[in-house]
């Protein structure tokens, strides 16, 4: 039995019958047992979310590259409108400017209401007073207000993050010229799931919660492939060139880079073989054998492990009573 077929029977350990593990012998007998096929499958966030500028302008500054980690609410960028930073000048100006007259106008009003206790001066001088004062005041309050306006378009230019995650992405960088709207850098999400495609015969054979066999990280030689399990999640509706598309889900793929490949085990269907529990395999000088009832010892070749043991693919035929240790 090669190192692949005893990574898998580890993985599928756990849902073999009781006949596995006990000593005696066992009848083989044709059984049905799942037909896994090996595809390869690749690491996706479940969402790619892009930081986008909010004003179009000049990137000021760049804090992140791609590979980082951030948080929702991270600065990214900064987006300067040299136009805004001109506006807020001349509002300031203006501002400058009106509140000297607001200034001027109260005093004015003073000097009138105090001409008008004295009984110097007229109740028409005082109401011309008066309103030129709220004018001067009405005036100064709406350029505060188109100030702030602008104000907050120039807060805007600070790009953020829009989820927690890791950036893929950052096609610009300090200097270029954006326009509102524009992807400043791409963030996914910190939950990954493995996207696999299957050939569109295999469609009807693949549904939600069916287990899969995930191989180790990475397309390395499968004699050396530790099996876990994954579960789908996802079977897309809509087949693509000929593809059906599943999602699934498996542990520990947070350290993976987005679009690494890896290989899977998925189901496609059940066929008859031949059996026997895993334990009555055994190998010697790079050959799996068993031990039939009256002592002799057959070679044997396997194929993929099952449920129910590890299936023979030549040395046995129905019929034969096999030792278990």
């Amino acid at each position: 039995m090669n190192r692949r077929s005893l990574a898998l029977c580890m993985a599928l350990l756990a849902g073999m019958p009781s006949f596995a593990l006990a000593a005696g012998t066992v009848t083989v007998t044709p059984t049905m047992v799942q037909d896994r096929k090996a595809v390869i499958a690749t690491v996706e966030p479940v969402r790619e979310l892009p930081a986008r500028a909010r004003i179009a302008g000049t990137i000021a500054e760049i804090r992140v590259r791609e590979g980082d980690q951030i948080t929702a609410g991270d600065r990214i960028a900064l987006v300067v409108d040299q136009k805004l930073l001109l506006e807020m000048q001349g509002f300031e100006a203006r501002i400058q400017a009106q509140q000297s007259q607001l200034d001027q106008a109260k005093l004015n009003f003073d000097r009138a209401n105090e001409l008008r206790r004295s009984g110097t001066g007229t109740q028409a001088r005082l109401d011309q007073a008066r309103t030129e004062l709220d004018v001067a005041a009405r005036g100064l309050k709406s350029i505060r207000s188109e100030r702030d306006v602008v104000a907050q378009q120039s807060a805007e230019g600070a790009v953020l993050a829009p989820a927690a995650g890791r950036v893929l992405k950052v096609p610009v960088g300090a200097g270029s010229v954006v326009a509102s709207g524009e992807t400043i850098a791409t963030i996914a999400t910190e939950n990954y799931i493995l996207r696999l495609q299957l050939p569109e015969r295999h469609a009807r054979f693949m549904k939600s919660g069916d287990m899969i066999l995930v191989g180790t990280r990475g397309l390395q030689d499968e004699t050396t492939e530790a099996l876990r399990r994954g579960q789908v999640k996802l079977v897309y509706p809509e087949i693509e060139q000929g593809r059906v598309i599943a999602d699934v889900e498996v542990e520990g793929l947070g350290d993976y880079f987005v679009g690494e490949r890896t290989r899977v085990y998925v189901s496609t269907g059940t066929r008859e073989a031949l059996v026997v529990p895993a334990n009555c395999v055994y190998r010697r000088f790079g050959v799996s054998y068993v031990k039939l009832q009256d002592g002799s010892e057959v070679v044997v070749q396997v194929g993929m492990p099952d449920e129910s043991g590890i299936e023979i693919l030549s040395g046995l035929r129905a019929g034969d009573v096999v030792q278990t240790p």
